[in-house]
């Protein structure tokens, strides 16, 4: 190993280490690294701005912005909703046409995308099956990880290794649907896990009834202050036993700016006294009535704003693309500003234990709201949160609805057919939107997730410099030492099959775009050193890189629904890890056959 390459993996093991810790956003840690390769000599000025024209990051941005288009019109929730009507008297049929419905819908449109747009349908299609939300949510999530493996255009991660494999070889590029040939086969394995499999391990963490009014919401934390003609006032919350007629456990007493932490239960309570508790909201409003209490976030709720029949109990998630990110419920004066009353925040399986108008929102968080349906309706329109009640599926009045349909379907065939390449059709397919007025720019600049896309953008020079730099070389000779143990006719399934399987774990921690960029070189190293096609290993890293199923890290719309489901890490462990490793034996023995190793 030279002195140069050993620098090149050691900025590369920061930048995972990074995307770890999550010490600075995803994009921002890839525009660190990036700066350092270009100040560190490795990357000339030309080359580090080479992603920001790449074509595979364009066609993302404009697969975004025609993905938006298509939500907006809701042909896919109205079709999806139809199409399960037609089977709901089979709760087996229903949830298998739900799923497959939900998987070629991700082989076209963005997954996040749709997983975004699917999270309340499917919690309301749970409601109809009574099933807990959370036997539902994780399925949704892996049916549309395993859908976006289908097409070329289905994940950014195929469209990625894609740009990267035609970049430094001379080989054909992969085809639209070439993916096809070995993702139906995901597709069938995994729908039989997820359907037969999955309900059985993932234990019921919500109920069916918490997205109407009258919800119960257990294990969220709220503030409530004691009122001077409170029956509190002069007692403890031992001789009101506010644990055994509520369920309510009051955690702190919080008195003229000091808190209580010790022996609560026999402290005197006094008038103006603000305890912080944990229970459920349906108990929360009981013991309002009963204990006159007042509800407390960043400011005051009047009576009769809680008391008003038009009122509503939702939970609302919070969109990576919100500028709420990064504030707390005070800086933004939420309350102002929505007209809605936040109650509690969840996070990633976990009760935030402090003052919620001092929480620092995060994307994918999900909070509590109580407010007029006037204003929730408002809030689920404002582009900054995906409202998780009952919706109702129709189709926008707009007389060009079928527009952003047609041309999302186009560019794929035309693309498929060697007629037009993808960033072509859909290039001209997104200005044919702006002159139908379908979606305006304003819109289209909003529908892009360009923490992504700068995210890719910086990462693909890195892929260069594991390059040229001799590093995918020397990682690949290494691989080559161990696959040398074995005979010579089970090297190169030796060899794919490690390949698969450290890029599962490398994108189990870290981006699924990084690692697809670095994996790459490699594959293509490896390959070359064995004499064989490239062309099974390039597949496998797309295949490998997007079956992030083991933790809620790894892929964006695993963490979307960790909130919703109410899971913990250990929920995507049980489920996520018999799946990952059935693909990739699978992957190991099936990728070869389809895309024979000696076709050179």
């Amino acid at each position: 190993m030279t002195f140069e390459i050993a620098i090149v993996l050691g900025i590369i093991a920061l930048m995972f280490f990074l995307f770890i810790k999550e010490y600075f956003p995803l994009d921002v840690t890839a525009l660190s690294i990036l700066a350092i390769f270009m100040v560190t000599g490795y990357l000339s000025v030309e080359e580090a701005i080479s992603g920001f024209s790449n074509q595979a990051v364009l066609t993302i941005a404009i697969l975004f912005i025609l993905s938006h288009a298509l939500q907006q019109s809701g042909i896919l929730e109205y079709g999806i909703v139809r199409l399960n009507k037609l089977t709901e008297k089979s709760k087996l049929l229903g949830l298998t046409v739900f799923l497959i419905s939900i998987a070629f819908a991700s082989a076209f449109v963005n997954n996040t995308a749709i997983v975004a747009m699917f999270i309340p349908l499917t919690i309301r299609i749970a409601k109809k099956y009574n099933l807990s939300p959370s036997k539902l949510l994780i399925p949704l999530s892996y049916i549309a990880i395993i859908g976006g493996t289908l097409t070329l255009v289905g994940t950014s991660t195929n469209l990625i290794v894609n740009s990267v494999y035609t970049g430094t070889t001379a080989y054909e590029p992969l085809g639209m649907f070439e993916f096809s040939k070995y993702g139906i086969l995901l597709l069938i394995v995994g729908l039989i896990y997820i359907i037969f499999a999955v309900p059985l391990i993932l234990p019921s963490r919500t109920v069916t009834s918490s997205l109407t009014k009258s919800y119960h919401m257990g294990g969220y934390l709220t503030e409530l202050k004691v009122l001077k003609d409170s029956p509190l006032v002069g007692r403890t919350c031992m001789e009101r036993a506010i644990n055994k007629n509520f369920d309510i456990i009051v955690l702190d007493i919080i008195r003229d700016g000091k808190v209580i932490s010790t022996n609560i239960r026999n402290t005197i309570i006094h008038p103006g006294d603000v305890l912080f508790v944990r229970g459920s909201i349906e108990n929360f409003l009981r013991m309002k009535e009963v204990e006159k209490v007042n509800m407390l976030t960043d400011e005051k709720l009047t009576q009769d704003e809680l008391e008003s029949e038009d009122n509503l109990l939702v939970e609302c998630l919070l969109t990576q693309k919100s500028d709420l990110i990064g504030k707390s419920l005070m800086e933004i004066n939420f309350r102002r500003r929505f007209g809605s009353f936040v109650l509690a925040v969840r996070r990633e399986g976990t009760i935030l234990r402090r003052k919620i108008a001092h929480v620092i929102l995060r994307s994918f968080d999900t909070l509590l709201m109580y407010g007029s349906r006037e204003k929730i309706i408002e809030l689920a329109d404002s582009g900054h949160f995906i409202v998780l009640g009952e919706i109702e599926a129709s189709l926008k009045k707009h007389r060009f609805w079928w527009v952003s349909l047609a041309v999302i379907f186009g560019a794929v065939i035309l693309a498929a057919l060697g007629i037009m390449p993808i960033l072509k059709g859909a290039l001209i397919g997104m200005i044919l939107l702006f002159m139908l007025r379908v979606i305006t720019t304003h819109e289209a600049y909003n529908a892009i997730n360009w923490q992504v896309i700068v995210l890719i953008a910086a990462l693909i020079p890195i892929g260069i410099v594991i390059q040229e730099s001799g590093t995918a070389k020397l990682i690949a000779s290494m691989l080559n030492n161990i696959v040398q143990l074995v005979s010579i006719e089970n090297r190169p399934f030796v060899m794919l099959s490690l390949i698969y399987i450290v890029t599962i774990i490398i994108t189990e921690m870290a981006s699924n775009a990084a690692t697809a960029i670095i994996m790459t070189p490699i594959a293509i190293s490896a390959a070359a050193q064995l004499g064989l096609d490239p062309r099974p290993f390039i597949f496998a890293i797309c295949f490998a890189a997007s079956a992030s199923f083991i933790t809620p890290i790894g892929y964006q719309t695993n963490l979307m629904v960790y909130g919703p489901g109410g899971y913990k890490f250990s929920d995507y462990i049980k489920v996520g890890l018999p799946l990952a490793i059935t693909f990739w034996l699978m992957g190991t023995f099936i990728i070869p056959v389809i895309w024979p190793f000696t076709n050179i």
